[in-house]
């Protein structure tokens, strides 16, 4: 009876899981059917006006070439018109003298008879008709301005819709995930020389498969990228994957997106934990700010409201787990033992999420008027009263403003004064493992101080802060700069101070 339950669990299970790929895939052909219906409509258009664009050309075209005809024809006319009333004027000249030289011929008298033939001869002599030229000064003909079409309309006869570029391949070897930027390389399957521009798209996501079309993060669009490969810079991983696609574009079209790829984002990522911080201090997810009036607006909850608190928390998890590493584990309330808030002079807030394993890496970054903060790492046993640094079970670097700026590395109640500027954002680096916590000026990734030891139990991130607030950066990668100061140091790890050779 159990053997056959669980059997049938199995076949239940199994076409669960293929009704929701059914389900996940009739999206997608639902999806691709308004996709196909909307582009249609849109290459429709976009035909139409093209046509209307070389239907403009050729209205263009066809006024300038008319025009310059009838220049043309103007201005043959008018030499024509020229000539012709030089002809009409001679002609008018030369009659006179005709009709002069027949009525001479009947003069008797022999001298008036050689007298008007002298005058004659002499006007025939300089007589315009004389001098004419009885030929056209222009042709009649325009077939210099005639056009062949024949060439042109042979091609707007064999026009054929433009080639679609083919889906590049994303070669994800050659994909970078470092300094929380992602640089995505692809090519061409084969040489194409229309290609004008490549257009890239991305979505963070926490599903390590192939894209689906339900519960994803709408794609970030890149447009107008002229070589093969791009950069995504300043982003934070807050999910564990980015999905990347990439089509090719001509002048006119655009082609098929490649397929996509998912590329991991390890990051480590967490928010403050309101409910271990103390009640001087107002905490928004990644930002504390110190609360004069004593925290008024983060009265405890008891009772009924306590627990549901505890069950909002543990959602919250739930839904943030898909970005967290294996070896990393959200605290609840009671993951402390029941300890109440800090209290007393230890202005501190923890992180929310344990490290138990790997190198992570997070930023802070203080107000200006800050008089007093820590930054750091404990182990949860941590008590209500303590302050980071003056336990067994705490490291951090501790700034003070108060009447000049200090800059000091605590643990155990022991403390080391550095002699460096105060930067104006600090990076955290913690190697579990490796049992080293690092500091660093988070602009110019110079050190500014390293606990080694061997952790033995998970650590909290942890934050102490008077007069001011603390903003903090997660979901950010160890920096390559950093990774280099590791191994350089590591390197030298036996020049260490006295704060690191104390025995835990």
């Amino acid at each position: 009876m159990d053997e056959q339950r669980e059997t049938l669990q199995r076949i239940v299970s199994t076409l669960a899981n293929k009704n929701d790929e059914i389900h996940n895939f009739i999206d997608i052909l639902n999806y691709t059917i308004k996709n196909v219906q909307v582009n249609s409509s849109s290459a429709i258009s976009e035909l139409d006006e093209e046509f209307d664009r070389l239907y403009s050309v050729l209205y263009e075209m066809s006024g300038t070439m008319a025009n310059t005809i009838r220049q043309e024809a103007a201005h043959k006319i008018q030499a024509l018109q020229d000539q012709l009333s030089q002809c009409r004027n001679a002609l008018e000249s030369s009659e006179e003298l005709l009709e002069l030289a027949t009525q001479s011929l009947d003069i008797k008298d022999p001298v008036e008879f050689l007298k008007a033939g002298r005058e004659i001869k002499d006007r025939v002599t300089v007589a315009s008709a004389f001098r004419l030229s009885l030929k056209p000064e222009v042709s009649d003909s325009m077939t210099h301005l005639m056009v062949d079409f024949s060439m042109e309309r042979h091609m707007l006869q064999a026009m054929k819709f433009l080639p679609v570029p083919r889906a590049p391949e994303i070669d994800t070897a050659a994909c970078v995930v470092a300094d929380n930027c992602i640089t995505v390389s692809w090519r061409m399957p084969e040489e194409d020389s229309r290609i004008d521009h490549f257009v890239l798209e991305y979505r963070k996501t926490n599903f390590g498969g192939l894209p689906r079309v339900k519960d994803e993060q709408h794609w970030e669009v890149i447009d107008s990228i002229k070589a093969t490969e791009y950069t995504i810079s300043g982003l934070k991983f807050d999910k564990k994957y980015v999905n990347a696609r990439v089509k090719a574009c001509n002048k006119a079209v655009a082609g098929e997106y490649s397929d996509p790829v998912t590329l991991e984002t390890k990051a480590f990522v967490f928010s403050l934990d309101s409910t271990s911080s103390h009640l001087n201090l107002k905490v928004e997810d990644t930002y504390v700010e110190w609360d004069p009036t004593g925290g008024k607006g983060q009265l405890k909850i008891k009772g009924k409201e306590n627990k549901s608190s505890g069950q909002n928390l543990l959602l919250k998890s739930s839904r943030r787990s898909g970005a967290l590493s294996p070896k990393r584990t959200f605290v609840g309330p009671s993951a402390r033992g029941g300890r109440d808030r800090f209290t007393g002079e230890s202005y501190t807030v923890l992180g929310d999420t344990t490290i138990e394993s790997g190198q992570h890496y997070w930023e802070v970054k203080a107000q200006k008027d800050c008089k007093s903060y820590s930054v750091g790492v404990t182990y949860r046993n941590l008590g209500k009263f303590d302050q980071l640094g003056k336990t067994s079970s705490s490291w951090c670097i501790h700034i003070n403003n108060w009447l000049q700026t200090i800059l000091s590395a605590k643990h155990n109640n022991k403390t080391k004064t550095l002699d460096i500027s105060v930067p104006d954002r600090v990076g955290v680096y913690c190697d579990f493992d490796g049992g080293q916590l690092s500091f660093y000026n988070a602009n110019s990734k110079e050190l500014l101080y390293t606990f080694r030891t061997k952790f033995t139990q998970p650590l909290l991130p942890g934050f102490m802060t008077w007069c001011g607030g603390l903003t903090v950066s997660t979901g950010l990668q160890v920096p390559s700069a950093i990774s280099m100061v590791q191994k350089s140091e590591n390197r030298l790890s036996g020049s260490t101070n006295s704060l690191n050779n104390i025995a835990y």
